[in-house]
């Protein structure tokens, strides 16, 4: 069974919906967007809030709790659109596997570890790279790239 941390009543309906809706009006939160990926089995548009890291030139998205269905309906559908206020940026996700993900959830944590970090076991941005790869098989990461476009710059340097 994969690993999911399902948020508590608190996170659905204040936290997310506070950033989501701040984030739709073009307020980012450090670095949030609107979520937009086709569900697997519908077909609907589905939403959510994340962080999108900006490391080395690539921009990822980490999922902080585990294997949810945003993560298995980014596989399905390859890509999907980030939200911030009226933009829409289309992209093209890659899922990042093995040791390649270390740099990318230290990365993460480093950016994100107050708001996050209680859902890596106890595993910081200062851990050891064997605690990283310990913990990584449990949270999913996608190198995400504007469609059509070349390598993982953001047309506006966004985060």
């Amino acid at each position: 069974m994969q690993h999911v941390r399902k948020p508590g009543w608190f996170t659905v309906n204040v936290m997310n919906r506070a950033v989501a809706y701040l984030t739709r009006r073009g307020f980012s939160v450090w670095g949030s967007r609107v979520l937009a990926v086709r569900g697997r089995k519908s077909g609907e548009w589905r939403t959510t809030p994340v962080n999108v890291l900006s490391l080395d030139g690539e921009r990822y998205l980490v999922a902080p709790r585990g294997h949810v269905q945003w993560t298995h309906n980014m596989r399905a559908a390859g890509g999907g659109r980030l939200l911030l206020g009226k933009k829409v940026e289309e992209f093209t996700a890659t899922e990042v596997t093995g040791d390649d993900k270390s740099p990318i959830l230290r990365g993460y944590l480093k950016r994100w570890k107050a708001e996050v970090g209680v859902f890596f076991d106890g595993v910081g941005p200062d851990s050891s790279e064997e605690e990283l790869r310990a913990i990584a098989p449990k949270h999913p990461v996608f190198r995400i790239r504007q469609a059509g476009g070349v390598g993982g710059a953001h047309k506006d340097g966004g985060e």
